[in-house]
C-alpha cells in the first residue's frame, strides 16, 4: 500500500507537488493521471526516496521506502526503463540487481522469460529498441516479486501485442492482492486497465476516485434520441430540459437523430409513449475517459498551444508537449 499525506515539493519558489494526500491500495490498478508539468513524476521520485519532500510524508506498507531493509521485496519500480549501462546485457544488468538483493539466477532466468527477453537475454541493452527497453525495466520491477508496483509510462513505445500484455499482467498482479500504482498518458490504455484514479493538476488533488465516477462526474449521462418525428419529441423534451441537442439527419434514410442531457432513458420513453411518438434509438451515452480528463484538467494545463497569430507560442508548443511531468 502506498500512502501520501500532504506530500509537498519545493525547488526555490516553485511548488511542484502541493500538499498531495492519497493511497493506492492493495487488489488494485490505480492509474496516476496529470497533464504534462502535473507533478506526477516528481511524487513518483518521493515516494522511491529519490527525492526529499518538502513537507509532509509518503510510506510504502506503512515505512518510507529508505527504511525498507530490502526494498527490492517491498516495491518494484520503474522510472526510466532504459536507465542502464548500454553495453550491459539484460541477463547481466538482472543479475547485479538480483545479486546485490538476495537473489540468485533463477529468478533472473523467470522475470525473462515473463517479459518475453529470454531470447535476447545475451544482447546488449544499448541496441534494444524502446518496447524491449520497457520490457527489461518491467523485468527489474518486477524482480523481488514484491507486493507494490510503481510504473511510470510502462507501454510507451511498446506495440499493440505488448500493451495487452503489460495491461493482462498489471490486473493478474492486482488480482493477487498486489498495489499497482502506474501513469500514463493514454487514456484509452488507461481506461481499460485501472480500477481507480489518482488524478492532480499543478501539483494539486483533482480527483481520487474511481474510473466510473471521475468519467459520470466530468460529463454527467446523455440519451442519444432517434426518432422519425423528431421535431415534435425534441419540442416535448425542451420543457423538461434545456439541454437538448440539434437534430441531425439519420445516414442512409434512418430516422433523425438528436442527444438529451438532464433526463433518464425511461423519462424519454414514457414521454414519447404518452404522445403516441414512435422511438428508433435510446442509447445511453457518456464522455470518454479521455475527455473526462481533458475537461476536468483544463485549468491546468501547463503549455497550451494558441492560435496562428501568436507564433512564438506556437513554435514552442512541439518542444513543451514532450516534456514529462
Amino acid at each position: 500500500m502506498i500512502e501520501a499525506h500532504d506530500l509537498t515539493k519545493r525547488y526555490g519558489e516553485t511548488l511542484a507537488v502541493d500538499r498531495l494526500t492519497f493511497s493506492a491500495t492493495p487488489g488494485h490498478v490505480t492509474g496516476f493521471l496529470g497533464p504534462n508539468g502535473a507533478g506526477k513524476s516528481t511524487t513518483m521520485r518521493m515516494i522511491l526516496g529519490l527525492d526529499a519532500p518538502s513537507e509532509g510524508s509518503v510510506t510504502i506498507n506503512g515505512t518510507p521506502y529508505r527504511h525498507h531493509r530490502y526494498p527490492l521485496h517491498e516495491v518494484g519500480a520503474l522510472l526510466e526503463a532504459k536507465a542502464i549501462h548500454p553495453g550491459r546485457s539484460s541477463y547481466n544488468h538482472l543479475l547485479a540487481v538480483a545479486q546485490s538483493n538476495g537473489f540468485g539466477p533463477k529468478r533472473v532466468k523467470q522475470v525473462l522469460e515473463l517479459v518475453g527477453l529470454e531470447h535476447v537475454a545475451r544482447r546488449r541493452a544499448g541496441q534494444y529498441s524502446l518496447g524491449m527497453g520497457q520490457r527489461l525495466g518491467i523485468a527489474t520491477a518486477l524482480l523481488g516479486d514484491p507486493g507494490v508496483l510503481l510504473l511510470d509510462e510502462p507501454v510507451n513505445g511498446l506495440d499493440p501485442e505488448g500493451i495487452i500484455w503489460v495491461r493482462t499482467l498489471l490486473k493478474s498482479l492486482a488480482a493477487e492482492g498486489r498495489t499497482v500504482f502506474v501513469s500514463s498518458h493514454l487514456m484509452a490504455e488507461m481506461a481499460l486497465t485501472a480500477d481507480h484514479l489518482v488524478v492532480i493538476g499543478r501539483g494539486r488533488l483533482i480527483a481520487d476516485t474511481s474510473v466510473a465516477d471521475f468519467v459520470s462526474r466530468a460529463s454527467g449521462a446523455r440519451v442519444r434520441v432517434s426518432s422519425p418525428d423528431a421535431a415534435r419529441l425534441r419540442q416535448l423534451l425542451l420543457e423538461r430540459s434545456s439541454e437538448v441537442g440539434t437534430i441531425e439527419p439519420g445516414p442512409d434514410g434512418e430516422a433523425p437523430t438528436f442527444t438529451v442531457a438532464g433526463l433518464e432513458r425511461s423519462t424519454i420513453g414514457d414521454l414519447a409513449l404518452h404522445h403516441g411518438i414512435a422511438i428508433h434509438e435510446l442509447t445511453s451515452e457518456r464522455a470518454s475517459l479521455e475527455q473526462a480528463f481533458m475537461e476536468l484538467t483544463a485549468d491546468d494545463v501547463e503549455f497550451r498551444a494558441h492560435g496562428a497569430d501568436q507564433p512564438d507560442e506556437v513554435a514552442a508548443a512541439p518542444v513543451a508537449a514532450h516534456r514529462k511531468a
